[in-house]
């Protein structure tokens, strides 16, 4: 957000802050939600640069299609096990999951 943004807002009675501030998570809350945000954004990346369609990764995972779109929009009833299952179908190596993870991390700070 633009500092002169900011600063009409907090004139006007705003409080501005994060989301992990809004809604009071401890550090490690925080980074949880991060994690799973990460690795939800990862899933989706990975399977539209394959040309994969939800509904083929749901079949690998004997899933739903409509719990792989709960799982890309990192949905809270989403396990991040699932989130992980569904990138080591998608051919994903554990590095790979580490920098999906180390990047949403520098992204969220």
């Amino acid at each position: 957000m633009k500092n002169t943004k900011r600063a009409r807002l907090e004139a006007h009675g705003w409080r501005v802050g994060s989301a992990a501030e809004f809604l009071e998570l401890t550090p490690e809350e925080a980074a949880f939600v991060e994690t799973k945000v990460a690795l939800s954004r990862c899933v989706r990346s990975r399977r539209t640069a394959q040309n994969v369609s939800q509904a083929v990764l749901a079949k690998r995972l004997k899933s739903s299609q409509s719990r792989v779109a709960k799982m890309e929009a990192a949905d809270a009833t989403v396990s991040v096990d699932l989130l992980l299952r569904a990138l080591f179908a998608l051919g994903a190596k554990p590095r790979d999951i580490a920098e999906a993870i180390q990047k949403g991390q520098s992204a969220a700070a």
